[in-house]
């Protein structure tokens, strides 16, 4: 039994030791190969990636919204100039791994009571088309509505977005401006 007892420690030994001599070489070879050139090339490249990503799902966004139609009137939001391209931005959160959406619309008139409906269409409509991690953050540009503190509340609570889309008569409404057919 004893002598189990030394061979197994033998191995545990001789697993100890090449771990040390593994972790040795790791570390010579990374000494070696440190080049804090390619470490600078890699982050911009990083970093232009990421440009590059946001501005793909800004215009991927923008394109999904420009085709709402408006409630009232025979014409999409892009049209009526409710929404613009310079309304959408996009940047990465590196904490979360994902992308924080501010989208700013345009109601065509200051008392527009259905400004809350077509913020609502854009959140239904971006939140069903893309799938990617974000954040989105609807609000109406400043000094442009009479409410807007209200109506961004309203537009940026789950909970809220959630009751009114489980009102049958404003959950057809919304199906029929985000519908894509003409």
């Amino acid at each position: 039994m004893l002598s189990a007892f030394l061979n197994k420690t033998k191995s545990l030994i001789g697993i100890a030791e090449n771990f040390t001599d593994n972790r040795n070489r790791l570390e010579k070879i990374t000494s070696t190969y440190s080049d804090p050139q390619l470490t600078l090339r890699s982050s911009e490249n990083m970093a232009n990636n990421n440009d590059e990503n946001n501005e793909n799902l800004q215009f991927s966004i923008y394109d999904c919204i420009r085709t709402i139609k408006d409630p009232e009137k025979p014409a999409t939001l892009e049209e009526l100039q409710v929404v613009y391209e310079e309304g959408v931005k996009v940047t990465s959160s590196n904490e979360s791994r994902a992308y924080v959406v501010n989208i700013e619309f345009n109601p065509t008139v200051p008392h527009c009571s259905l400004a809350t409906l077509i913020g609502l269409c854009m959140r239904i409509k971006v939140e069903r088309t893309h799938l990617e991690k974000i954040k989105l953050d609807i609000h109406i540009k400043k000094g442009a509505h009479d409410t807007e503190e209200e109506i961004n509340k309203q537009v940026n609570d789950k909970e809220r977005v959630a009751a009114a889309m489980e009102n049958p008569n404003l959950r057809e409404m919304v199906e029929k401006c985000i519908s894509e057919d003409d």
